[in-house]
C-alpha cells in the first residue's frame, strides 16, 4: 500500500506575475496531485498537495525551484489536515 500525505506550502520570492500558478497546475496534475494553489495578497503563493507521499515530496522540491522566471527564496511546508478532494485547481486571490 502506497503511503499517502496532505501538505500546505507558503512559496516566498518573486513568485507572482512569473506564471507560478499555472506552472504548479501543470506539475501538480501530472504528478496525480489533488490540491489548489492560489496567489495571496501579501505577495506569496499558496498551494495544498495530496496524494502518494513520494509524489508530493517530488513536488514540493519542484516548488523550491518554480518556473524559469520565478525566484524562490523560501517554502515553508506544514502538514494539512484537510484533504483537498479530487483534481488540482487554481483558487482566486486570497
Amino acid at each position: 500500500m502506497t503511503e499517502t500525505g496532505t501538505v500546505r506550502v507558503v512559496v516566498r520570492g518573486r513568485v507572482q506575475g512569473v506564471w507560478y500558478r499555472g506552472w504548479t497546475v501543470a506539475e501538480a496534475g501530472a504528478r496525480g496531485l489533488a490540491g489548489w494553489v492560489r496567489n495571496r495578497s501579501d505577495g506569496t503563493v499558496e498551494a495544498v498537495f495530496a496524494g502518494p507521499q513520494a509524489a508530493v515530496e517530488a513536488m514540493v522540491a519542484a516548488c523550491r525551484r518554480g518556473p524559469p522566471a520565478a525566484q524562490v527564496r523560501d517554502v515553508a511546508v506544514e502538514p494539512w489536515d484537510e484533504h483537498p478532494g479530487s483534481g488540482f485547481h487554481q483558487r482566486p486571490t486570497l
